[in-house]
C-alpha cells in the first residue's frame, strides 16, 4: 500500500459515498485508475465494509457501555461467539489479555436494557463476572488513520 492508497482511504472514510471521479481529482489519478485502486483495496480486504454511520441517540439507543466478562474456562471458542453475537445488544466483543478475558461493547436502550443485557451475559457458559462501565459522554471517536 503506498501514499495514494492511503490518501484513497482517508477520503473514503470522510464520506464513502465520494463519486471516483472526484476521488480522482483530489489523488490526481484518472476515474478509471482511481476506481481499480479501490477495488484493490477491496479485494485485499483493507476496505471490509462500505457503510453508514447511524447516531444510536436518534434510533433509540442512548447508553454505551463497556463490559469487561472474567471466565472460568477459555472464551475463544466458537460457541462464546455465537452467543455474544446473538446478543442484539452487543456491537462488538473481543478476547483480550490482562484481567479479563472478553471486553464487550453495547448499546442500550435504557438502564434497564443495559440489565436485561447484563443477564444474558450471565447465562453464557463460563463467565463468572461482570464489571461495567457505563459512558456518560463521548468526547471524540474516530476511524483508523491510514497514514499513522
Amino acid at each position: 500500500m503506498d501514499q495514494i492508497d492511503r490518501d484513497l482511504l482517508t477520503h473514503l472514510q470522510t464520506n464513502a459515498t465520494t463519486p471516483y471521479a472526484t476521488l480522482a481529482e483530489h489523488i490526481g489519478l484518472s476515474t478509471a485508475a482511481t476506481h481499480e485502486r479501490v477495488r484493490k483495496l477491496r479485494d485485499q480486504g483493507v476496505i471490509r465494509a462500505t457503510t453508514i454511520d447511524i447516531d444510536p441517540e436518534l434510533v433509540g439507543r442512548p447508553v454505551l457501555a463497556y463490559i469487561t466478562l472474567d471466565a472460568n474456562t477459555w472464551m475463544g471458542g466458537p460457541e462464546t461467539a455465537e452467543a455474544l453475537q446473538a446478543l442484539p445488544w452487543l456491537q462488538e466483543a473481543h478476547i483480550t489479555a490482562g484481567t479479563a478475558t472478553i471486553l464487550v461493547k453495547l448499546r442500550a436502550t435504557s438502564t434497564q436494557d443495559l440489565q436485561n443485557a447484563l443477564k444474558h451475559l450471565h447465562d453464557i457458559p463460563g463467565v463468572t463476572r461482570t464489571t461495567t462501565t457505563v459512558v456518560l459522554e463521548t468526547i471524540f471517536e474516530r476511524p483508523v488513520n491510514p497514514h499513522a
